[in-house]
């Protein structure tokens, strides 16, 4: 699959997405993006604004299986991967599998779950398996998680361990529809019988892996990876940040440019794409220092300085030609 069908299938997608939920053309771009670099998204929002509706639909979308994990203070770690069960009839255990093991897992409310119940999602997240009793078990591929969490100030919420932050690829917010978007959902309910919009899949499981293939051959040039690297590195070294981001952000971004890129049909990927997803790779993974944080200092307001600040390289893209 080659970059212009990435593009017009990512579109199909959204069309499709976009039937069922009412949000931000760019939240819903940022989710898929984050499927297609293979990384898992952090959604944040008050109840009740999509967010389990966005990631049932994308699901459905792309045709891929799905599965929803409920967090509650009292789930446990074999709850989400799953535990061995006693067959009374082949007289022995056998593994049954946990939720986790679908295409897309909604890990919803997450941070309402004891750390160490989020902690069972962090091997899945990040080595794309599972391991129960000693054994391990292969998850399917493709994998992607979609957790979503109530803000923090939320009762009964736990903040999510730095670690599990650090493997969510990007974190973004659906936030509140305008008045003309609200009232358009009224609108579409009032035009179906059911309370649950429905979605069509817009193309096929195959094609949605070969999407994430087809990522690998977007162009990065190399003036564009030092400004990455700068970026990156320069969260490090602001007066507001105790820590910056790790080696592993700085690969992300690279990664979720590449698949901006292809989304949008480019293939090769320009500061402006670096710039565009920044925020949402880079803002949840700060630790700001404890005068930023009495101060009010939003790690989103720390991001958007630095992108101010680090020197933006001009790049020249007729040489792309002769890059395959």
């Amino acid at each position: 699959m080659d970059v212009q069908t990435v593009h017009a299938r990512s579109d199909a997608i959204l069309d499709e997405v976009a039937r069922a939920v009412i949000a931000d053309r760019t939240v819903l771009r940022s989710v898929l993006t984050a499927f297609l670099a293979r990384g898992h998204v952090l959604l944040e929002d008050v109840p009740g604004t999509g967010k389990t509706l966005t990631a049932r639909s994308v699901a459905t979308a792309l045709d891929l299986s799905f599965s929803r994990v409920q967090f509650t203070p009292d789930l446990l770690p074999s709850d989400v991967t799953g535990t061995h069960v006693f067959n009374e009839r082949e007289r022995a255990f056998e593994f049954q599998e946990g939720p986790v093991f679908a295409n897309i897992v909604l890990a919803d409310e997450i941070n309402r779950a004891s750390p160490k119940t989020q902690s069972a999602l962090l091997e899945a997240m990040e080595e794309g398996q599972v391991t129960v009793d000693g054994t391990t078990y292969a998850l399917p591929d493709p994998f992607f998680v979609i957790a979503t969490q109530n803000p923090v100030e939320q009762e009964g919420t736990f903040p999510l361990p730095e670690a599990q932050k650090d493997r969510f690829i990007l974190k973004t917010s659906l936030g509140y529809p305008d008045e003309e978007g609200e009232l358009e959902i009224l609108n579409r309910r009032a035009e179906r019988t059911d309370q649950i919009p429905s979605v069509e899949a817009a193309c096929t499981g195959e094609e949605a892996t070969a999407m994430r293939e087809a990522v690998e051959s977007v162009h990065v040039d190399p003036d564009v990876r030092r400004y990455v690297t700068r970026l990156c590195r320069a969260t490090r070294e602001d007066a507001r940040v105790k820590t910056g981001v790790s080696p592993r952000a700085t690969q992300r971004l690279f990664e979720v440019s590449r698949a901006l890129a292809a989304a949008t049909g480019r293939e090769y990927v320009t500061p402006e794409e670096v710039k565009t997803v920044a925020p949402a790779v880079l803002a949840h993974r700060l630790v700001l220092t404890a005068d930023a944080r009495v101060g009010n200092v939003e790690k989103r307001g720390v991001v958007a300085d630095l992108l101010d600040s680090v020197e933006v390289p001009t790049v020249s893209y007729t040489r792309r030609t002769s890059v395959q």
